[in-house]
């Protein structure tokens, strides 16, 4: 058993010590008098049963046992640490950084508006943003790398483990270069562009998604091009004429290099954007206030 003149506490001071090589160092950095720091490290060696420093006057070198200490004690305050801070988040009590995910056809005015909001309603959070497809930002959260997510769906989600809050709803076009057969129609049919070459995104992408379903409502597989690994890339890519792709209607102001056709109703597909997050961290303030935000955000575009 561990003896009760060992605690957490006293593993810091110690810690601090041997960082420091000053009792006064010391005494300045955790609050508290010279002689208590001594007395904490004296306490601590009578309750290992061994001695951990050499005294020459006021003077304490370590040992090789307190170098053999330090190694663990570290360990168990970074695992002390964590968990409490883990307990403090499925508690509902917020700490000061907040880890969002989402996708980068969403960073133009999507995510900039619900980071202002949520800095003015909670001015001292940090916020960490990671930017990345569906399958991996709800891993991340699955992880528990990430807080939250905004993401695309095609569908809402049916994971009894999340809580969604829907941002707006997106429309997929025809994404083609200016100046393409099909410029300024109305709506096209898929089934028109059988031939042509086609540019997609890779697999876990919500858009991808969205190709493939459409593609099988057209009852055709496309002749890919190319595929590749972000939206930004593939939008150039279309602008330059190298094939059509398939894409939401919100990344029209990324490029003029491009045109968003409607597609004929049987092709249609949407995706809801939404936050989401775990249900067991509900009552968490900092995730209470990107929730709020982001019911105003949708609220906000129903009136425009």
């Amino acid at each position: 058993m561990i003896d009760e003149e060992i605690t957490l506490k006293k593993l810091e001071i110690f810690l601090a010590f041997m960082r420091l090589g000053s009792l006064a160092r010391v005494s300045e950095e955790v609050g508290q008098s010279v002689v208590s720091v001594h007395r904490a490290l004296h306490s601590l060696e009578e309750g290992l049963r061994c001695q951990l420093f050499a005294r020459e006057g006021r003077k304490l070198t370590a040992q090789p046992a307190a170098f053999a200490l330090a190694t663990h004690a570290q360990r168990a305050v970074n695992e002390a640490e964590e968990g409490i801070r883990k307990v403090r988040e499925i508690a509902g009590f917020n700490s000061g950084r907040l880890r969002i995910g989402s996708l980068y056809s969403l960073t133009l005015r999507c995510i900039p508006h619900l980071l202002m909001g949520l800095k003015l309603r909670r001015t001292e959070l940090h916020v960490d943003l990671t930017l990345g497809s569906n399958k991996d930002l709800l891993q991340g959260l699955a992880d528990g790398r990430l807080d939250a997510v905004v993401i695309g769906l095609q569908a809402p989600s049916d994971d009894g483990r999340l809580i969604a809050v829907p941002l707006f709803e997106d429309e997929v076009r025809l994404a083609a270069p200016l100046g393409s057969p099909y410029a300024g129609a109305r709506q096209v049919d898929l089934r028109q562009l059988r031939h042509e070459q086609w540019i997609t995104l890779g697999a876990g992408f919500v858009t991808s998604d969205s190709f493939n379903h459409a593609f099988r409502q057209a009852g055709f597989a496309p002749e890919t091009a190319m595929q590749v690994g972000d939206i930004f890339s593939l939008i150039n890519l279309v602008g330059s004429g190298m094939g059509y792709s398939l894409l939401p209607a919100r990344v029209a102001e990324y490029s003029a290099r491009i045109e968003l056709i409607p597609l004929a109703a049987p092709y249609a597909s949407h995706q809801v954007i939404s936050l989401l997050m775990l249900k067991s961290r509900e009552r968490d303030p900092n995730l209470l206030a990107l929730a709020a935000e982001s019911r105003m955000f949708d609220n906000a575009r129903d009136k425009r």
